[in-house]
């Protein structure tokens, strides 16, 4: 599995009941698929840089999570169904490394 971010923007016309049952319903769809998802953070409601879909504001919601390539996929492709997202984007965050082994005391490098 490797770190996502995925950003959504949901519509701003929702209450805050369905804005809450929004954000949990993608952050479950995300688990049914073994997704590990922190919690999401949700931001209040901004305006937008331009109208997307008509709507010049939106609730933006940030969700941080570690899945494979397929699940990532399938969340995808809900969030391009619900007619509640404006906008989403994915970004496959690097891994972290691990760092280089230490060669031991006579193992390939000579002392001099």
């Amino acid at each position: 599995m490797r770190p996502y971010e995925l950003i959504y923007i949901l519509d701003p016309a929702l209450t805050e009941e369905q804005l809450s049952e929004q954000v949990q319903r993608f952050a479950q769809a995300a688990r049914d698929q073994g997704a590990e998802v922190d919690e999401p953070k949700r931001w209040p409601k901004r305006r937008l840089a331009y109208r997307i879909k008509g709507k010049a504001e939106g609730f933006y919601v940030v969700m941080t999570l570690r899945a494979t390539p397929a699940a990532m996929a399938e969340l995808t492709r809900v969030l391009k169904l619900a007619e509640q997202v404006v906008r989403h984007m994915v970004v496959a965050l690097e891994q972290p490394k691990a760092p280089a082994p230490v060669p031991a005391q006579g193992e390939g490098a000579s002392v001099q």
